[in-house]
């Protein structure tokens, strides 16, 4: 019987192009997406076993096509988790946390020359969703990329970022608009909302110490971990200044920044004792004079750097926190607690728990200049 013209007709290679499409229909339709890796990167060669694992590891989808193990049931002996003088030689994991709206470089690079051991150290971050955070957010995401696939030494044990869920009060991220009176209630009562989604999502249970610091601070110490956990006391804020052009002299000069660190004054509990509930007592606005000793007014450069006061309020610019704080129920308080909020709201919380807090007037750290 004759092959049939249409047939006579076709080229061979049609067949090996269908056979080929074929193939490649076949594996595009059965393969499984769940095999792609999740993005992350860690320090310690330790990733957790399940999604549900707490934070203190970064977690890696498998790459097989086999179905995830069971979630893990671990044990954790809170006894034996220290916070001591002598950190790094215990091995203590630090938790650095920074609420982030806007980028500055010098904050990061500051944050890669810590000698505190990166692998010990995990980030945090919260981003609000805005044009200025979503900025922020990208050159976050660059930076991290370069140090996370750099040298293993750079590398953070892992890395968190959570876009903020709520509204940020303000239009504008100005250094003027932060700082009108005004808008301390809405923005600091934000601030801490933000403050304590980052801390409840990220703080885990291998955490020893947190590290607030915002990520306006562009000049610390590298061994600033070290320098205040030897101090061995539950809260420690170190003194945060600001580099200026003094007009007046024609120099150089540094100013206090940060007045939310004080010692309280009769004064300023006469105030709140006057306040209706919902009222709140603000630091360095001429209008509320509360006459309390702001530790940003005792710097000495010929005094010891070592030297250490206790206080009564504190600032989030730079401030380490013993975990078992923050486990004991000590957050920022986005209302008023005794007519005050977020940060001196949260150093009044972990004194009613017994914690108190201290700071260091001629240790310093430099807030940006804009």
């Amino acid at each position: 019987m004759p092959t049939p013209r249409s047939l006579r007709r076709q080229n061979p290679i049609t067949f090996v192009l269908a056979g080929i499409l074929c193939i490649g229909f076949f594996i595009f339709f059965f393969s499984s997406s769940d095999g792609a890796p999740a993005v992350g990167t860690q320090g310690t060669g330790e990733t957790a076993s399940n999604v549900l694992s707490p934070p203190s590891l970064p977690f890696r989808k498998s790459k097989s096509n086999e179905p995830p193990p069971a979630p893990p049931v671990v044990h954790y002996y809170m006894n034996n988790l220290t916070n001591t003088r002598t950190p790094i030689e215990n091995s203590e994991t630090v938790l650095i946390l920074t609420p982030l709206a806007k980028f500055y470089q010098e904050y990061w690079d500051n944050l890669l020359r810590i000698s505190y051991p990166h692998n010990l150290v995990s980030l945090g971050f919260i981003i609000p969703k805005t044009k200025e955070g979503n900025a922020a957010y990208a050159d976050l995401q660059t930076q991290i990329s370069k140090t996370q696939n750099g040298p293993k030494l750079k590398r953070f044990a892992s890395i968190t970022i959570l876009r903020q869920d709520t509204e940020s009060p303000l239009n504008s991220q100005s250094e003027a608009e932060r700082h009108k009176m005004e808008n301390q209630k809405p923005r600091r009562a934000a601030m801490a909302k933000a403050r304590n989604s980052l801390l409840f999502t990220t703080m885990g249970p291998t955490t020893s110490w947190v590290l607030w610091l915002d990520a306006d601070i562009v000049e610390f110490p590298p061994t600033m971990i070290q320098d205040l956990a030897a101090y061995d006391v539950p809260i420690i804020a170190p003194n945060c200044f600001q580099r200026f052009y003094n007009e007046d002299t024609k120099k150089n000069d540094i100013r206090g920044y940060d007045f939310n660190n004080w010692i309280d004054s009769p004064t300023a509990q006469a105030l709140g004792s006057k306040m209706g509930k919902d009222d709140i007592l603000l630091e360095g606005y001429g209008s509320m004079a509360t006459y309390r000793s702001l530790m940003a007014k005792m710097y000495d450069p010929s005094a010891d750097p070592g030297a250490k006061i206790k206080l009564d309020g504190v600032g989030g610019a730079a401030l380490l926190v013993k975990a078992e704080v923050h486990r004991d129920g000590a957050m920022f308080p986005p209302f008023p607690f005794y007519h005050l909020i977020e940060t001196e709201g949260f150093a009044k919380m972990a004194s009613r728990l017994n914690w108190e807090s201290y700071g260091l007037p001629h240790y310093l750290v430099y807030h940006y200049n804009e």
